[in-house]
């Protein structure tokens, strides 16, 4: 083997390290829980292009995350939300933001929002550690970076996009990024 070579393998060899070091720092910041998410119904209010918040915001105002706090039946707290193809309308938005509320809802619906069902899936919840509130949208890009390469598989599971809504609760320093992606048990 010539000297190059050599040097080449050792490159090689200390990125592969290096990677599997980040990695492992990644998979000791964000923890991950499957939970069961039975069918209900989602208020939610959708865009016209957005694909996500700030555009979202741009489109349809700052007041919907109020207006989705008050919803007294909520059974979560309000959320972003990207929608997989089967969940959007012609000519609206991926990103929307909305609440869930029970499948025998029947209350108001504020105005500008719709009522969607959403069947039972599985989401796959990821958490970050706490961080400090400045710095949300280095911990969103983190987790988001982190999620690109991450495969379900190695727990039992595929993604299934199509399944549900991919969600993303507030980000609050205090209590660590929250993200949700729908996911399917491998048979």
């Amino acid at each position: 083997m010539k000297l190059y070579e050599k040097f080449q393998l050792v490159k090689l060899i200390h990125k592969i390290k290096k990677d599997r070091m980040k990695e492992e720092k990644n998979f000791n910041r964000f923890s991950m829980e499957v939970i069961d998410k039975p069918a209900r119904k989602m208020i939610l209010r959708r865009g016209k292009d957005a694909t996500e918040y700030f555009w979202y915001c741009k489109e349809v105002g700052y007041d919907n995350w109020r207006i989705l706090v008050s919803i007294k039946e909520a059974v979560s707290e309000p959320m972003g939300m990207w929608l997989p193809e089967n969940l959007r309308t012609p000519g609206t938005s991926v990103y929307v933001q909305g609440v869930e509320v029970p499948l025998n809802y029947e209350g108001e619906i504020p105005e500008g929002f719709e009522i969607i069902k959403l069947k039972p899936c599985k989401m796959m919840v990821f958490k970050s550690q706490p961080y400090e509130d400045e710095k949300f949208m280095d911990m969103i890009q983190e987790m988001w970076g982190f999620l690109k390469n991450y495969n379900p598989e190695i727990y039992g599971f595929k993604w299934a996009e199509e399944d549900g809504p991919r969600f993303q609760f507030a980000p609050m320093g205090y209590r660590g990024y929250i993200e949700g992606r729908p996911v399917r048990a491998i048979r």
